[in-house]
C-alpha cells in the first residue's frame, strides 16, 4: 500500500473512532436535557406543548444506545446533525451562522502570527549572534504570556481607559449585518483587539521555534557546502529556511486544527460569537444534538488540517516522496 492510502485509512479509522465517542460520551452525562428544557419553561407551556418537546427532540432517546447509536450514523451520512434541544433549530444551522466568527478571527490571527513569526525566525536564525538576538528574551516573555490575560490587559488599557478601541463585541449592534462597507469596517474595527493580543501571544513561539531550526539547519553540511561553493546568500537562505520550516508545518496543522476549540476563551473575554459560546451553553444546558456537532466540527477540522500538513510535507521534503515511491 502507497502512503497516501495508507494515510487516507488511518484518517477514516480515525475519523470513526472521533465519531463512536463523539456519540457516546455526552450519553454517560449525568442528567436528562429534555426534562432539563421542560423545567425551564414550566409555568409558560401546557400539557400539550411538553407532550411535542418530548415528541420532537426526545424522539429515539427512549432507544437501547446500539440502536441510536446506527441511527445516529445513518443520519450522519445525510448530513443531517439533529435538533438543537435548547435553540431549537438544526444543529448545521446553528454551527454555520457561528463558525465564520471562529474562523475568521483566530484562523486569522493564526495565519498572520505563523507568517510574521516564521519569517522572523529565518532572519533572526541567519543572523544568530547579532545585535537582533535583543528581540529573543522580549519573545520569551510574549510566549510566556496567556493571550486571555493580555487580551484583559488591553481591554482594560486601550479599550476602557484609552478608549482607542472597542470594548466589546463584533461590530456595532446599531448597524443590521450585510455585505456593506460600514458593517465590513466595523467587524474589521472589532477584531483589531482581540487580533492584536492573540498574534502577539502566539507570535514569539513560531518565532523562536523557527530561528532554532534555523540555527540547526545552517550547521548542516548541505548548508556549508552551499555556502563554500558561493552560491547567493538569498538562495542559502531560502534552501536553509525550506528544510528548518518542516516542523513548523506540522505545528501550524494543529494550531488550524484546535482554533474551533481554542476559541472559548477569546470570545468570552472579548464577548466575539463564535463557536466557543455555542459549546459552553451546549455543555451547560446538556445539548447533546448541539455538542456532537460542535465536536464533529472539531475532530474534522483537525483531520483536514493533518491531511494539508502531510500534503505539504511531501511538497517541501523531497525525501517523503522517495519513500512513498518505494
Amino acid at each position: 500500500m502507497t502512503s497516501l492510502p495508507r494515510r487516507l485509512a488511518i484518517y477514516a479509522l480515525t475519523a470513526w473512532a472521533a465519531i463512536t465517542a463523539n456519540f457516546f460520551l455526552p450519553r454517560m452525562m449525568p442528567g436528562d436535557p429534555i426534562q432539563q428544557l421542560i423545567g425551564k419553561l414550566q409555568g409558560r407551556v401546557t400539557p400539550e406543548m411538553i407532550q411535542a418537546i418530548k415528541a420532537q427532540f426526545g424522539k429515539g432517546l427512549n432507544q437501547p444506545l446500539l440502536v441510536q447509536y446506527w441511527d445516529y450514523l445513518g443520519q450522519l451520512l445525510h448530513g443531517n446533525l439533529g435538533m438543537s434541544i435548547t435553540l431549537s433549530a438544526p444543529v448545521g444551522q446553528v454551527i454555520s451562522s457561528q463558525v465564520w466568527w471562529t474562523i475568521g478571527l483566530i484562523g486569522f490571527a493564526a495565519v498572520v502570527s505563523f507568517v510574521i513569526g516564521t519569517t522572523l525566525g529565518v532572519y533572526f536564525g541567519w543572523t544568530r549572534g547579532s545585535r537582533a538576538d535583543v528581540a529573543i528574551p522580549v519573545a520569551t516573555f510574549l510566549q510566556s504570556v496567556p493571550f486571555y490575560f493580555l487580551g484583559t490587559i488591553f481591554i482594560m488599557i486601550f479599550a476602557a481607559k484609552l478608549h482607542w478601541f472597542p470594548i466589546m463585541g463584533a461590530y456595532d449592534p446599531s448597524l443590521t449585518p450585510g455585505w456593506n462597507w460600514a458593517f465590513i469596517s466595523s467587524v474589521l474595527r472589532y477584531a483589531e483587539l482581540p487580533l492584536a493580543a492573540i498574534v502577539l501571544c502566539s507570535l514569539a513561539g513560531w518565532m523562536l521555534g523557527m530561528r532554532n531550526m534555523m540555527v540547526t539547519t545552517i550547521s548542516e553540511d548541505f548548508i556549508l557546502m552551499a555556502v563554500a561553493k558561493g552560491l547567493p546568500r538569498r538562495r542559502v537562505m531560502w534552501q536553509a529556511a525550506r528544510n528548518a520550516v518542516i516542523p513548523s508545518v506540522a505545528n501550524l496543522a494543529l494550531t488550524i486544527g484546535l482554533l474551533v476549540s481554542g476559541s472559548l476563551l477569546v470570545e468570552q473575554i472579548f464577548n466575539y460569537p463564535g463557536v466557543g459560546n455555542l459549546l459552553v451553553n451546549a455543555v451547560g444546558n446538556e445539548d447533546y444534538p448541539l455538542l456532537q456537532g460542535i465536536f464533529l466540527v472539531i475532530t474534522f477540522t483537525v483531520l483536514i488540517a493533518n491531511f494539508m500538513a502531510d500534503a505539504l510535507y511531501y511538497v517541501l521534503d523531497p525525501r517523503t516522496r522517495s519513500v512513498a515511491a518505494h
